[in-house]
């Protein structure tokens, strides 16, 4: 089943590298080891200390880089396990953990300022509990749950519309799943090769049309990024805000 859970080829330090800020992690604890947490997608992956101790080495030689957190699934989690999570996140990025505050505020210069590079959504009750946590609600990120992909971009176009009005982050999963035929049709090849990279083109075509902005995309994710130039392609839509700045300027 390792083919059908693996969704990136790339470790941590590879996908910042290749220019991925946004990540969407779920967590699990492993039978028979304590408090340990790892990252989980259908399989085991690492340990969430190693993982998060990675992005931070990324972020100390990259004073202004700015990443998303994710945290939206926990597996076999109480709230002994949230409180060493939670704790583990204090202690690995301190100050560099951005609090949470009003959508609009958060531009780069704001982070910039304070040396924040680090914004932490923890879809849980007790992020209410904690200035540097951001409630899961502020960064919705609906889930199409289709194998096709014109029904996706379907998808897509109708949640982004609904963006506007909610006032906070959002992301576009341009993620296809994979039915229980999919998987069995399927079973060698696996995710990758079966589902994703042949549909790459119809998602990215839609990606390249996209405007950033209040009305229009915010985070956009994707499986195997790799595959394609997908980071890059994301990055150059914020070209579209410069243009449209300077147009402004020129009136």
């Amino acid at each position: 089943m390792k083919k059908w859970s693996v969704t990136q080829s790339l470790n941590f330090i590879e996908q910042l590298e290749a220019g991925i800020r946004y990540f969407d992690l779920r967590i699990s604890i492993k039978p028979g080891e304590g408090n340990e947490l790892y990252f989980i997608h259908g399989l085991f992956g690492i340990k969430v200390y190693d993982g998060l101790m990675e992005i931070n080495n990324f972020l100390k030689s990259h004073s202004k880089e700015v990443i998303f957190l994710d945290f939206n699934h926990y597996y076999a989690m109480e709230d002994i396990n949230h409180e060493y999570l939670i704790e583990m996140l204090k202690e690995i990025f301190g100050s560099r953990l951005c609090r949470a505050n009003l959508v609009e505020e958060i531009t780069l210069q704001y982070l910039w300022e304070r040396k924040y590079q680090v914004l932490v959504f923890y879809h849980h009750p007790m992020a209410y509990s904690f200035p540097f946590l951001w409630p899961g609600h502020q960064i919705p990120a609906p889930w199409a749950n289709t194998n096709d992909a014109q029904k996706l971009v379907q998808f897509l176009e109708t949640t982004l519309s609904e963006r506007a009005r909610r006032r906070t982050f959002h992301v576009s999963q341009a993620i296809l799943t994979p039915h229980a035929k999919t998987v069995i049709q399927g079973m060698i090849v696996g995710l990758r090769d079966s589902l994703v990279a042949r549909n790459l083109p119809v998602i990215m075509n839609w990606v390249k049309c996209q405007k950033p902005g209040v009305n229009g995309v915010n985070i956009i994710t994707s499986d195997f990024v790799e595959l394609v130039d997908f980071a890059t392609t994301v990055i150059k839509l914020n070209y579209l805000l410069l243009h449209d700045k300077t147009k402004r300027e020129q009136v």
